[in-house]
């Protein structure tokens, strides 16, 4: 089948090709044959109600020194492309939720867009887990400090647990804290982490496993990678994700691993989420990320994995 894929991106000259996702997407689109166009987000607008996009068809190489040629940039319609995958970074902002919209006219002229634009738009990705509280450990969702410094309290009377506040907005590890009532910091932190009561927080009590690992398992169209990258907190740290310094290592679903699995995959499915990385610590569902996971290829290698090139079949799938 011949196939035009679009991929919505950050500059493809800034990325890291050893550990980048979209590129192992790029690479398995173009194995197959597929014409590769590299949008970025500026390049994207609408011309009264056909959206276009300044793209650049893109030959790419598995070559840290020289991983990409560009053709020359054009102004196509979106609508021609057979697919495209929108895997701009956070942070999910106005111009992230301007291009959903503009995604979505393609969408309603034909072309697959993964993920979905209205479920990209309709599930930041730490409330998501509020679909599945049967997989977490208790949270709470407010920019109520009060409420907050309870929630605080109550976990560490109950449970003698401490808790871990993060912004909705923030990604690799960026403004989290781990916090109890004995902490002499807990207000200023309690007004940091909110903007003095500005900004949503999530507060979730915290998992001491994290010390195993912050588990990301990718799955394809609902069904999960066998295998999943285990991202190990820097000494010191109570962060795994790799931008704020963890490692990352190879370990099997558990059953409990594939049980949460179960329970948000046929949910991920049916909001045309085909492409999706969830965050386990121990037994506990913390995050559902899908607007661009990563660890492809950090499973890829471990594993002797094609993640990408099943993700490409899938894409096929859904345009056959």
């Amino acid at each position: 089948m011949s196939i035009k894929l679009g991929i919505v991106m950050d500059p493809l000259s800034s990325i890291n090709v050893k550990k980048d996702s979209s590129f192992a997407m790029m690479l398995a689109a173009q194995k197959r044959g597929w014409e590769i166009h590299v949008i970025e987000q500026s390049g994207l607008y609408t011309k009264n109600e056909i959206p276009w996009a300044s793209s650049r068809i893109t030959h790419v190489e598995d070559d840290t020194s020289h991983w990409f040629d560009f053709s020359p940039a054009q102004d196509i319609e979106l609508a021609s492309l057979d697919a495209i995958l929108m895997r701009k970074d956070p942070p999910f902002d106005i111009e992230y939720i301007a291009s959903t919209y503009i995604l979505q006219l393609a969408e309603q002229r034909g072309s697959l867009i993964v993920n979905k634009p209205a479920s990209l738009r309709d599930n930041n990705e730490k409330m998501f887990i509020t679909q599945f509280p049967q997989c977490c450990t208790p949270f709470l969702v407010s920019r109520n400090k009060n409420r907050l410094r309870d929630f605080v309290i109550e976990r560490f009377h109950s449970e003698q647990q401490d808790v871990i506040l993060k912004p909705l907005d923030g990604m690799g590890g960026t403004s989290i804290y781990r916090v109890n009532p004995q902490d002499p910091n807990l207000s200023v932190i309690l007004e940091t982490v909110s903007e003095n009561e500005a900004r949503t927080v999530m507060a979730q009590q915290f998992i001491p496993e994290i010390s195993e690992g912050d588990k990301r398992v990718l799955l394809i169209d609902g069904e999960a990678v066998p295998y999943a990258l285990a991202r190990v907190p820097a000494k010191g740290e109570t962060r795994g994700n790799l931008a704020a310094g963890g490692s990352g290592v190879g370990v099997e679903l558990s059953e409990r691993d594939k049980w949460i699995c179960q329970q948000v995959g046929p949910v991920l499915k049916q909001q045309g989420i085909l492409f999706a990385g969830i965050d386990i610590i121990g037994d506990y569902l913390t995050e559902i990320n899908i607007t661009s996971p990563t660890c492809i290829r950090e499973l890829d290698k471990i594993y002797s994995l094609d993640i990408a090139s099943d993700l490409m079949q899938c894409i096929e799938k859904h345009l056959a």
